[in-house]
């Protein structure tokens, strides 16, 4: 496996964030494939269901409509196939009780949205960074 193939769920209801996130992967000419939903209980649906490439990533905001970013990941935990995913919080959340939540749901790393420019760029780089040098299993079970 190609370790610049792992695949990006991005877990984001809002239009202008998932358009700004994905702007920022072009500028940065990341090819990896992004594949967005709108809340975690579509993120769960294609991950159930194997829709999306593995390996793969999640990128999770925290809060959605229908299923948000905690019972996402309460879900997700408790899941013996899925619950090894790795998922990288980003949220406009900056409260200090949601990123110790998020950690004690065994999150890789927390990021607040809302940096612009360069600053922006710089965690599409730390992202692209650890895709391209972590190894992912395919298979996310025991």
């Amino acid at each position: 496996m190609n370790k610049h193939e792992i695949t990006i769920l991005l877990v984001e209801d809002d239009d202008i964030d998932a358009m700004s996130f994905e702007r920022s992967i072009r500028k940065q000419k990341i090819g990896n494939q992004i594949i967005r939903v709108v809340n975690g209980q579509e993120a769960i649906t294609l991950m159930q269901n194997d829709l999306q490439s593995k390996p793969y990533i999640v990128l999770l905001d925290l809060n959605m409509p229908v299923m948000n970013g905690f019972e996402f990941l309460d879900y997700i935990r408790h899941d013996a196939t899925l619950r090894k995913t790795t998922v990288f919080v980003l949220t406009s959340s900056d409260d200090e009780k949601d990123i110790m939540q998020s950690y004690d749901k065994f999150v890789a790393g927390y990021f607040v949205k809302g940096s612009t420019g360069q600053q922006f760029l710089e965690l599409i780089s730390l992202l692209d960074g650890y895709w391209q040098l972590v190894y992912l299993p395919t298979n996310n079970i025991n």
